[in-house]
């Protein structure tokens, strides 16, 4: 977590990982059981004068099925003007006057399909710098205030075969967001501080990616089905993103964003014939050209028949995933195959659902799904989660009801239920214009025919009894069904062993990042020592600095704890390595001591040892003091270099490392770094200062912001600043 004070990070944080790691895990609420039906009561009717009372049961009155519906009318698709620019780009215009605004979106041919096998996560990294670097003419931070102040938005993305990048606004800003929406197309600056930040980013969610055990679960079927050596099937790990460099998202980007290989829509309140002239206007002489992009990645795989176990012991419950490869929205059979997975398990009328949730109790979430993709067939999966102990029992329960699909007839009534399922649903896929327009270029992107949804439907209609007994025995293939479960075998009720299949150990080990520092060029090292130099003299210089003995500081303001509150805190140091920090949190109020190598918490708790993990954060807030950073020349444990304009990065040899972004008065106005949790996991921090003042010859920040994992987690304003008054060791230490 992060610290709250004007020169390093606030303890809040710790604080509160400190109370939640001392406090008792909650008890896992367990499976629900399903309710037994009600019996049939009787109803009294009240009796007309000069008449007996009527007694009825529930069963007598009417029932929903006797209710009749209308068929929903024809989807009216309004049809976009379409042109193309002399550069190649492809443009999709469709008017709607019905609010004020103005969106679009542009696709781009490209994808983390084209990853390096070296680089994984590249073109994720790429999507979001994209948008966060800024332009060449602005960062993105000044864009981001020019935004908001207009209630607009810019935004990047790239997934696996496709980039995105939108804006939306209202009428009379159109001409401002749209200039700032081209300049991201074609000048992005992808900036090194935000790429050091998205890499930080990224690698938080390879530290948190085992909390989740459903998502533990979807990333390992994946994984295994479509091969975890192929693009479709790739984990990404820390060395991977270790691996990528500024220059690899601006090569990258510069490969995929030109013209030729881009499709832009815009929908909304305008004039078809002016948007055509602003669009004229705006990307006209933008003549950047690559060559034609290659295909993506031949897709191959093989079956992965058996049942794979990840085991993770502080659940009570199985999280599991079955199926196998699934298709392509194409496919002749795919309508069919989507009837055929409604039937077996989507919604509480499913075969699924009624008798492994219903009948026997075993799980309360289950259900299935014939994944289809554009370009890459999807997966067949039910999934879903159970009770430890009946595991094995509703593994089993799947595979029979897999069998009873596969081997006759389903009834009519499950027939016209899935098929109206499936129909009634096609109305949302055009009931906004957003929708209508992105369907419409989607198929053309992925070169789909333009009535590919209304054949489509109408193969919906048109499917029988007999094709969905032919498509359940054609592709759903018991055979090579890969099991995923995770959870804790020691709690299963039966062995896995138990469903004859091959029974394999998933290891979740997450490889550690590297530790070594990279090597640093006598240029860098020369850039960063002038970097440090500049920020010396704007806080005060060396001479100022270095006489610091004390500080005691004191700031108020808001913490994000789950939700806004109030905090106060007062923060002490004696140089060189005594702190102390007292917190008014919304919970209690908190102590913490450290002189650097052991200290005490004293809580709502009462008072304890500071744990080891505590005690590595609370060194490395020492570490990230800034005025402890300005004086790191006269550190030998420390190494300096430029990371970027202005940006000054500054290590150590226990690991700590940070960025500080230079103002042009030499002043940080950011430092960046990982903070690391209560649970070893890392987390990307950036503490952004202002309102600088003078006390006692040194520049201080009186304002801090404070984001974690790129949302905001404190705001706090200095209300009292000492530096050399005085203070003790004795006066620190003093136990509440």
């Amino acid at each position: 977590m992060t610290r709250a004070s004007a020169s390093r990070r606030a303890s809040l944080g710790v604080v509160c990982a400190v109370l939640a790691a001392a406090s008792p895990a909650l008890a896992q609420t367990a499976a629900r059981q399903p309710a037994k039906p009600a019996s049939a009561r009787p109803v009294v009717r009240p009796a007309a004068p000069g008449s007996e009372a009527t007694v009825r049961t529930v069963r007598d009155l009417p029932s929903w099925k006797d209710l009749k519906f209308r068929p929903l009318p024809p989807v009216q698709i309004p049809h976009p003007e379409q042109f193309t620019l002399p550069n190649g780009m492809k443009v999709y215009l469709l008017e709607n006057h019905e609010l004020p605004l103005v969106s679009g979106f542009a696709l781009v041919r490209t994808g983390n399909l084209f990853d390096p096998p070296d680089k994984k996560g590249l073109a994720e990294i790429t999507g979001m710098v994209l948008r966060t670097g800024g332009t060449q003419s602005k960062t993105g931070d000044q864009l981001d205030e020019t935004l908001e102040n207009i209630a607009a938005s810019v935004e990047s993305s790239i997934g696996e075969t496709r980039g995105e990048l939108s804006f939306s606004c209202l009428r009379e800003n159109t001409d401002q967001v749209m200039a700032i929406f081209r300049d991201f197309m074609t000048s992005a600056a992808f900036r090194e501080d935000k790429v050091e930040l998205a890499k930080i980013h990224l690698r938080s969610s390879i530290a948190r990616r085992n909390d989740d055990p459903a998502g533990i679960v979807s990333r390992e079927f994946s994984s295994l089905v479509y091969g975890p050596a192929t693009p479709y099937g790739w984990i990404i790990q820390y060395a991977d993103v270790d691996n990528i460099r500024r220059q690899d998202l601006i090569d990258f980007y510069r490969r995929y964003y030109f013209p030729a290989n881009i499709m832009l829509a815009v929908y909304g309140d305008f004039s078809s014939a002016d948007m055509r002239a602003r669009i004229e206007k705006l990307f006209g002489d933008w003549n950047y050209k690559q060559p034609p992009v290659p295909p993506f990645p031949e897709f191959k795989s093989k079956p992965a028949p058996g049942v794979f176990v990840a085991e993770k012991p502080d659940v009570t419950q199985t999280f599991f995933e079955i199926g196998h490869l699934g298709g392509l929205l194409r496919d002749k059979d795919f309508p069919a195959l989507e009837v055929a997975a409604d039937i077996l398990g989507s919604g509480f009328t499913s075969r699924l659902v009624r008798r492994v949730r219903t009948e026997l109790g075993y799980a309360y979430s289950i259900g299935a799904n014939w994944g289809a993709g554009f370009l890459t067939p999807g997966l067949f999966t039910i999934s879903g989660s159970t009770k430890s102990q009946s595991t094995v029992e509703t593994i089993q329960t799947i595979e029979e009801e897999l069998r009873k699909l596969r081997a006759r007839e389903v009834t009519d009534e499950e027939l016209k239920t899935a098929k109206d399922t499936v129909l009634n649903s096609f109305v949302f896929f055009f009931d906004t214009p957003a929708k209508t327009l992105n369907r419409v270029v989607l198929y053309d992107y992925y070169g789909y025919p333009k009535d590919f949804i209304f054949a489509y439907q109408k193969a919906v209609a048109a499917v029988t009894k007999a094709d969905v007994l032919r498509v359940a025995r054609q592709y759903l293939k018991p055979e090579n069904l890969t099991i995923v479960a995770v959870g804790n075998p020691r709690e299963f009720g039966k062995p896995l062993s138990t469903l004859k299949l091959p029974v394999h150990t998933l290891d979740l080990t997450i490889p550690e990042p590297r530790r070594e520092s990279p090597s640093i060029s006598s240029q860098s090292a020369a850039q960063g020592r002038a970097l440090l130099a500049r920020m010396q003299q704007a806080m005060g210089g060396g001479a100022k600095l270095a006489a610091v003995r004390d500080f005691d500081r004191t700031a108020e303001g808001s913490a994000h704890f789950g939700g806004p509150a109030r905090v106060k805190q007062r923060e002490r140091f004696i140089a060189p390595s005594y702190m102390r920090e007292d917190q008014q949190l919304p919970f209690g109020a908190v102590a913490v001591y450290s002189d650097g190598d052991s200290g005490w918490i004293a809580g709502p708790q009462g008072v304890q040892p500071l744990p080891g993990p505590v005690l590595k954060q609370m060194q490395a807030e020492m570490f990230h003091n800034l005025i402890t950073l300005a004086l790191s020349d006269r550190d030998p444990s420390r190494t300096l270099s430029a990371a970027g304009p202005d940006v000054l990065e500054i290590r150590d040899r226990a690991g700590n490392v940070t960025r500080l972004q230079l103002d042009a008065a030499g002043l940080p106005s950011k430092q960046m770094y990982e903070s690391m949790q209560m649970t070893g996991k890392p987390q990307p921090v950036e503490e952004i200062f202002s309102d600088w003042r003078e006390v006692n010859g040194v520049m201080t920040p009186f304002h801090v912001v404070i984001r974690q994992g790129g949302a905001e987690f404190a705001d706090l304003k200095v209300v009292d600043m000492k530096i050399n008054s005085g203070l003790t060791v004795q006066e620190l230490s003093k136990k509440p």
